[in-house]
């Protein structure tokens, strides 16, 4: 395992209805979430206080997150001063998509893996930040975190997952090689920070 890593998720103040999906920055985040493996803590911070979430991010030697590169890292984006391209993340459904060639949700995979379920929807995400409750959405995102940790752990130690298929209704077993992927992550990183000593 890496030495310090991150697990991510955030949720925002709107959603698709409202914005286009293109525009992925103008939904703007409510709260983001993480589980921090260095303090063995979860953590909470509201739109407010991105800016103490970078300080943790960038000291991360893995992010690891479920849709993270092309939905959480896009949202999160403009409330950094850090590229999200210079930060070492680990997509947990794009390794997934590597191998079955289709996405999948955390639920299904939560159920199968873990035989435990996400506590609510994005939908209800949305509602509890219109209603104010922004307490119960910190939960909700920090059960999402929970979930994700689990998932990406249990990858790490059998070297697969399960999911249950929305066409069959089955269970179906999946091998995945997450160790080998971080190393990818780190040898990417470590070649884009590498710079020439000189141009001659």
């Amino acid at each position: 395992m890496p030495e310090r890593y991150i697990v991510l998720d955030i949720e925002t103040q709107k959603g698709f209805h409202e914005v286009d999906r293109k525009k992925l920055h103008l939904l703007k985040i409510s709260v983001a979430c993480i589980y921090d493996s260095k303090t063995n803590s979860y953590l909470a911070f509201e739109e407010k206080e991105i800016f103490k979430l970078e300080e943790i991010l960038k000291q991360a030697d893995l992010i690891v997150g479920f849709n993270i590169r092309d939905f959480d890292m896009e949202v999160i984006a403009p409330y950094l001063m850090t590229p999200v391209k210079n930060l070492p993340v680990l997509d947990l459904l794009v390794e997934f998509e590597k191998v079955r060639g289709h996405r999948i949700s955390l639920q299904s995979i939560a159920q199968a893996t873990l035989n435990t379920s996400k506590s609510g929807s994005g939908w209800d995400a949305l509602q509890l930040f219109k209603d104010g409750k922004i307490d119960e959405l910190k939960k909700y995102c920090i059960d999402d975190v929970r979930i994700t940790k689990d998932v990406y752990e249990y990858g790490l130690k059998h070297g697969k997952i399960s999911f249950i298929s929305n066409r069959d209704y089955q269970t179906h077993e999946v091998p995945i090689n997450w160790s080998g992927a971080i190393k990818e992550v780190k040898a990417s990183k470590k070649e884009e920070n590498s710079f020439p000593t000189s141009l001659f």
